[in-house]
């Protein structure tokens, strides 16, 4: 069994241990936390936590779970630590996940396990989640002092698929959506990562479409796009209103 001694003995070896270097080093870095630390960050201004509640349709009683779920790590740089979204995104995470089962669950009745976990996973991915966000505005709320984490999200995942007519729409939803109203079977074939980073798409069979990605969600998005757009060009017009009566 370990004796117990008390901290403050140890304390005192250690001061009795350091030199006069390392005294000096030791002050000088507390001299440089306290100088780095300047305070206490601002809060988020009554107004803005009222742009987001009129965005989301909902009234806080507790305003400042917005701030804290719109407040990234970064952002607390040079401040004093606080609370910031990864909590709440823990909780979230498992509630929108739930939500979108059971959306795509009851929307697509005649889809199979499988579809309906890549549909699900394909609706709650980051891509997907950033143009909800661009498409409502929420995005000009984010606090963060990270320029990489506005380009990770918006440029480098949500750019090669967003444009002005496709803005809110996703690619896998909109490709099952079709492929279910004409009755016709969608699968995707993945390549090995890394060696091979390519998904295809088949359609009743038929290679229609593909994609390439360090991520497989990006690639499978990709290919999904593709998938579209070879079809608007087969079948006509994706918003007619004869696919909407396609028997």
């Amino acid at each position: 069994m370990l004796p117990f001694f008390p901290a403050s003995r140890f304390s005192l070896k250690e001061s009795e241990r350091m030199g006069a270097g390392d005294e000096e080093a030791m002050g000088k870095r507390e001299k440089r936390e306290e100088f780095n630390v300047i305070g206490t960050a601002p809060k988020m201004g009554e107004e803005e936590v009222r742009m987001v509640e009129e965005i989301l349709g909902y009234r806080f009683g507790n305003k400042d779970l917005v701030e804290e779920a719109l407040t990234h790590g970064s952002f607390y740089l040079p401040y004093k630590p606080a609370k910031s979204y990864e909590r709440l995104e823990f909780m979230g995470d498992a509630v929108l996940t739930c939500i979108v089962a059971r959306e795509v669950f009851s929307s697509y009745p005649d889809l199979s396990p499988g579809p309906l976990t890549r549909l699900r996973a394909a609706n709650v991915d980051t891509e997907k989640l950033a143009r909800v966000a661009v498409e409502h505005g929420l995005h000009r709320y984010l606090r963060h002092k990270a320029p990489q984490l506005e380009a990770q999200i918006f440029r480098r995942l949500a750019a090669p698929l967003i444009n002005p007519e496709t803005l809110g729409k996703h690619p896998m939803s909109e490709l099952y959506e079709l492929c279910q109203k004409l009755k016709m079977d969608v699968t995707f074939l993945k390549g090995v990562w890394p060696e091979n980073p390519k998904i295809d798409v088949l359609v009743d069979g038929k290679l229609v479409g593909s994609g390439n990605g360090q991520k497989k969600e990006i690639a499978q998005n990709r290919a999904a796009k593709a998938a579209l757009d070879r079809l608007k060009e087969t079948l006509g017009d994706l918003d007619s209103t004869t696919l909407d009566h396609p028997d």
